[in-house]
């Protein structure tokens, strides 16, 4: 049994315009100790899928449909009560901006001991000093100093690792981080990564790695999910997915990478602007952005094919390349 256990997840948000499915059918485990990345364009579902497991959502937002299991015991439907035990302490989130997601008007040290009282039951003495144990895990120097500052007192990268800090503070099974490594400069980020690399170590906890930097994904994650228009198009090992992707969008992500091999060469981007969710095409989503695209990709979706044991993809130029290949064998016959 894995972990965390995600079937064919369906989460719509209703507005004046219509419904947005912002997620739209997922499925895939998390397994104990692993880091599972998931990728793909802003507007994607990556977030949302997240705010789904923790049930989050903003007001206008519901799941629809589907199932969220966390050592088999099934979340959707499980109770504000239930959701209040494990956020924090099973199932713990590193939001995108720090800046927002700590208050301006409370010490660090009295919003970290907050969430350590609230989730642990630890006296405020117990709690200070756990507090203390976290930002010294995180490489905060003379945290007992930082304990009595503001937010605005801290960098960008500070910020980050008081918002780690938060997260790990009551030991969870899971880390989702959302973008954690978003408004930092690469050498913040590089550290940052490091650091939840060797924390992860330490803890043998289990992290959701929401990003769009392929860079991030190669430096932290075992598994990979490539998601697009709400739905997920390619899912395997890290090897897989960077030196064997069999998405047409995957492809397209991997070519607009800058590296040592394109050095002095003009990037080639993803066209187009990624397509409306109140509206979406019965075919492949990617299609109308696709140099590939065939007939039957805007006509039906492709379902997700099992091309080894540690990949699948849902794109029709797999089977147009199993055909070929068949043709090509047996006119050799």
């Amino acid at each position: 049994m894995a972990l965390l256990e995600v079937r064919d997840l369906h989460t719509s948000f209703f507005t004046d315009a219509g419904e947005v499915k912002a997620v739209n059918g997922i499925s895939f485990d998390l397994d104990y100790g692993k880091v599972l990345g998931i990728v793909g364009e802003s507007g994607s579902g990556k977030s949302v899928t997240a705010y789904s497991i923790m049930q989050i959502l903003a007001a206008t937002g519901k799941i629809v449909s589907g199932s969220i299991k966390f050592e088999g015991r099934e979340l959707v439907g499980a109770g504000e009560k239930v959701m209040k035990d494990i956020r924090g302490n099973r199932i713990s989130i590193i939001f995108q901006d720090p800046m927002t997601s700590l208050n301006p008007t409370y010490t660090i040290g009295e919003q970290l001991m907050e969430a350590i009282v609230l989730h642990t039951g630890r006296n405020r003495k117990a709690a200070r000093e756990r507090a203390i144990e976290m930002l010294r895990l995180v490489n905060v120097n003379e945290p007992e100093k930082r304990m009595k500052q503001y937010p605005f007192e801290f960098s960008g990268g500070m910020r980050q690792r008081v918002m780690i800090a938060m997260a790990l503070a009551c030991e969870p099974d899971i880390l989702i981080a959302d973008e954690p490594t978003t408004a930092l400069d690469v050498t913040i980020q590089a550290g940052i990564l490091e650091l939840m690399k060797d924390i992860q170590k330490k803890l043998g906890m289990a992290i959701i790695m929401i990003t769009h930097d392929l860079g991030v994904v190669a430096q932290l994650c075992d598994e990979v999910i490539v998601m697009y228009a709400g739905e997920i198009c390619e899912a395997g090992t890290d090897n897989e997915i960077f030196y064997n992707p069999c998405h047409e969008y995957t492809k397209g992500l991997m070519r607009s990478i800058p590296t040592a091999e394109n050095d002095g060469e003009k990037l080639q981007p993803i066209t187009g602007v990624p397509i409306d969710l109140l509206n979406l095409p019965k075919g492949c989503p990617f299609a109308p952005r696709c140099d590939n695209a065939m007939k039957i990709c805007l006509e039906r979706k492709c379902p997700r094919m099992e091309l080894n044991n540690e990949h699948r993809a849902a794109c029709w130029m797999n089977v147009k390349n199993m055909y070929e290949i068949k043709e090509v064998t047996a006119d050799d016959k």
